[in-house]
């Protein structure tokens, strides 16, 4: 399956919510230039608050894991769904897969709020963004552009993360 994949992962605390610190947030990108093109690819960046949102990525030759994206090829079409990881088996309204054709694109996003020890801990909240494309790139900056499909989900989920 020809597929590049890049995630882009931000994480901040309330300090960041408002302000000049907003701003900055904001004001970081949903996509970078790929460091190669040959599928299978996941791409993945985290720009981290702790870390002036200073962006890390690493690189992986394969497909996106089955954990966080369903995959499934049928009659010429990619079709791709965003795995809700922080309530796996709840059921909420979601949006409907998306169909790419070769050559196209989606960028996905959904938000996170989250807390540490059930709860009691400070909250931190997070955007994630896929950006997929079905089929070989032929440019680093394929998703710099505008996708052929986008879905929002920003909204605020509740994701509470054990730290022991």
């Amino acid at each position: 399956m020809d597929v590049v994949a890049q995630w882009v992962r931000t994480q901040w605390t309330k300090q960041s919510r408002s302000g000049p610190a907003a701003a900055q947030r904001n004001a970081l990108p949903m996509a970078f230039p790929l460091p190669e093109l040959n599928p299978p690819l996941v791409h993945a960046v985290m720009m981290r608050e702790s870390t002036n949102f200073a962006a890390q990525s690493t690189i992986a030759h394969t497909s996106p894991d089955r954990s966080e994206v369903r995959l499934r090829e049928e009659n010429g079409l990619l079709r791709v769904m965003l795995v809700d990881t922080q309530w796996p088996g709840a059921i909420r309204r979601r949006p409907p897969a998306v169909r790419l054709r070769p050559n196209e694109w989606v960028r996905w996003q959904i938000t996170y709020r989250q807390a540490t020890s059930l709860g009691r801990g400070p909250w931190y909240y997070s955007l994630e963004t896929l950006n997929l494309a079905y089929g070989p790139v032929a440019s680093p900056d394929a998703f710099l552009g505008a996708p052929t499909h986008v879905v929002d989900e920003r909204r605020q989920h509740t994701r509470y993360v054990r730290i022991q």
